[in-house]
């Protein structure tokens, strides 16, 4: 057994279902031992659109995204996938070769040589990690999964040198997976929150990503507390609670309705710009009285002083609160009264952000199981501002932290991968070309994902950004060759929708079809919304 098949079988213990990748002449021994070890492999066109596969597998699933990446070019792919992933705390397990010892780094041009890969992609993982022995293996392993499962979720890179893949490991054995558990708040630390937060009388929770797991709705209605959602965390109160908000607090009035809370109740949040501040306008304030749970410590001192940060699982500190009943006060009836103002921070958005929004309800009330997977784009941009998604995991993108294009498509294809829910990939025809060529993949692995894409020729929302600035629109009206075509050949059902009325059926249609569907719209879709 070479330690290539043996780091097969360590996966595999660890609950590996699936791995993305393209194989090349420096990672075959990987795959020596994928057949019939239970791991599905997934062929993506590109190693970025492996990276994104694994991304929104993570994302669906719960579980680290893997890839196996071949030294060099496939490294360098990847590493805006990473970024991504590493902005909105994913995990993810990339896994590559290196030249072998004696040739690694040495400067003399062996195939696929890079100066440091550890150095490419230090910025954008937790750590990297060259495996210098068999019998390290496990252990860096172990300490990834750590990584993944008790801290704050990032990429983590481990790389192997082609003679450390092709040594023999036959000697080593699998051993038993250590479970990690995430931090739990300490009594003291849940007593200082408790003795903050007492007296307030109109408490509004701030929940990110971080809360994605934890009973938020449960612990909203004990406290009668509005919850201001961030992206990652749409869905954890459904749409129509009298307690959610389902809108960015970069807007106006959610703003207000936080700067007239008495104290504030943060949940796996790091108040990250693209979030709270999207205009970069300086003009979001927090109360005094703060009560901040988060797993990463350095971020709870980045931003507003002052406050009780405590380190700790977000999910497990609502479990404590609720199970102990903590006296942290509450809204008094005040807060859902509050909320709901704070949802007509749709009627000052612009009109096609308001007509998206309907756009998007629409769909999701056809398909209220769905998970949305968006790309930088226009529908996302509006969703982000002001969109109710059903439930916790079901609306996320690209469009806020690292922001990158061409993230759409894959990540659908990775988020299917995870379960049989339905996905509707969301993308323009400007980012849909940074991975276009991924519409062969998803017909490959047989995955009935929707793409709903927004055909307006070109960088649409860069495009009035530029008129807004006085700036000549240039590079932005680009050549969009027939995407109907394109999909077509590769396999897609695809559907122009024209009518408004139409778009239910297709959905439906898209999501009970074997294979994927593609449902192209242009702005006149928006205009059939009613919103004026």
């Amino acid at each position: 057994m070479s330690t290539g098949v043996y780091l097969t079988r360590l996966l595999r213990a660890r609950g590996v279902e699936v791995v993305f990748g393209i194989p090349g002449v420096h990672t075959v021994e990987l795959y020596r031992g994928l057949a019939g070890s239970g791991i599905r492999h997934i062929t993506p066109r590109h190693e970025q659109g492996a990276g994104f596969m694994a991304d929104g597998y993570a994302r669906a699933s719960g579980r680290p995204g893997v890839c196996f990446i071949i030294s060099g070019p496939g490294m360098t792919n990847i590493v805006t996938a990473m970024g991504q992933a590493y902005g909105d705390s994913v995990p993810m397990l990339v896994i590559s070769t290196v030249n072998a010892h004696g040739r690694m780094g040495s400067g003399r041009g062996w195939l696929h040589e890079l100066p440091d890969q550890q150095a490419l992609v230090s910025g954008v993982s937790a750590f990297s990690r060259t495996v210098n022995a068999p019998e390290e293996l496990e252990s860096v392993l172990a300490e990834a999964f750590a990584v993944f499962e008790g801290g704050r979720p990032r990429p983590v890179h481990i790389e192997l040198p082609i003679n450390v893949m092709l040594a023999p490991a036959g000697h080593l054995l699998v051993g038993e997976v250590a479970k990690i558990h995430r931090p739990a708040p300490s009594r003291t630390a849940l007593e200082e929150a408790g003795e903050r937060l007492a007296s307030c009388r109109s408490l509004v929770i701030l929940a990110g990503g971080g809360a994605k797991g934890a009973r938020v709705q449960d612990l909203a209605e004990r406290l009668d507390a509005p919850v201001v959602m961030t992206t990652n965390a749409r869905g954890l109160l459904p749409p129509g609670h009298p307690l959610a908000v389902a809108c960015s607090p970069s807007l106006p009035e959610v703003r207000a309705l936080i700067r007239g809370a008495d104290g504030i109740l943060a949940l796996g949040t790091e108040f990250g710009p693209t979030d709270y501040d999207m205009n970069e306008d300086g003009g979001f304030e927090l109360p005094k009285r703060v009560v901040q749970v988060d797993l990463d410590p350095r971020h709870m001192v980045r931003g507003e002083a002052g406050g009780s940060r405590i380190v700790g699982d977000a999910s497990a500190f609502v479990e404590a609160v609720l199970a102990e009943a903590l006296p942290l006060g509450g809204a008094c009836g005040a807060g859902a009264a509050a909320a709901g103002r704070a949802e007509a921070a749709r009627g000052p958005l612009p009109l096609a952000y308001r007509q998206d929004l309907a756009l998007l309800d629409l769909a999701r009330d056809t398909l209220p199981e769905a998970r949305f997977v968006g790309d930088s784009t226009q529908l996302v941009y509006a969703g982000n501002m002001g969109f109710a998604a059903a439930t916790p995991g079901s609306w996320f993108n690209s469009a806020t932290g690292y922001g990158t294009l061409g993230y759409g498509l894959p990540a659908a294809i990775g988020a299917k991968l995870a379960d049989d829910r339905p996905v509707v990939a969301i993308s323009g025809d400007g980012g849909l070309q940074f991975s276009l060529s991924e519409l062969a993949s998803a017909t490959e692995a047989e995955l009935p994902v929707i793409l709903l894409l927004h055909d307006n020729k070109g960088y649409g929302e860069i495009k009035s950004y530029m008129l807004a600035k006085n700036i000549p629109p240039l590079g932005v009206d680009i050549y969009t060759p027939d995407l109907a075509a394109i999909a077509k050949a590769s396999g897609w059902h695809v559907e122009r929708v024209s009518a408004l009325a139409d778009l239910p059926d297709f959905l439906k249609a898209g999501a009970s079809r074997k294979g994927p569907t593609m449902l192209i719209f242009g702005d006149e879709l928006r205009r059939q919304t009613g919103i004026v």
